[in-house]
């Protein structure tokens, strides 16, 4: 599937007006939340509650929860998915020509 038709096809699912002050506070606290739920399931590998096999799926389906509200936040503020993902890789490929990977901030 390509990131735009996934962009779009998830923008028919939010209930709320994604450009209003509440929608844009709603996806971002859900964008949040949503990564700490990946976080914690890895957490639980790591804890021996089950194994990554074990987890797989449940990662699997914490990442698309992810990507959902990367989307529809994208959307939000004017940018489709596929022309965010395509500056996230002209930042990285610049940063790693730079030996700038390796750091903090956003002007690495």
């Amino acid at each position: 599937m390509h990131l735009n038709e996934y962009q779009k096809q998830a923008k028919k699912t939010f209930l709320m007006d994604e450009k209003s002050d509440l929608g844009l506070y709603y996806l971002t606290m859900g964008l949040t939340g949503e990564a700490g739920e990946v976080a914690n399931k890895v957490k639980k590998v790591l804890r021996n509650d089950y194994t990554l096999e074990e987890a797989r799926e449940k990662i699997r389906d914490e990442l698309g929860d992810v990507l959902w509200y990367v989307a529809v936040l994208s959307s939000a503020i004017g940018y489709s998915l596929g022309t965010v993902a395509q500056h996230n890789l002209v930042k990285l490929e610049y940063q790693h020509k730079n030996n700038k990977i390796h750091g903090d901030g956003d002007d690495r």
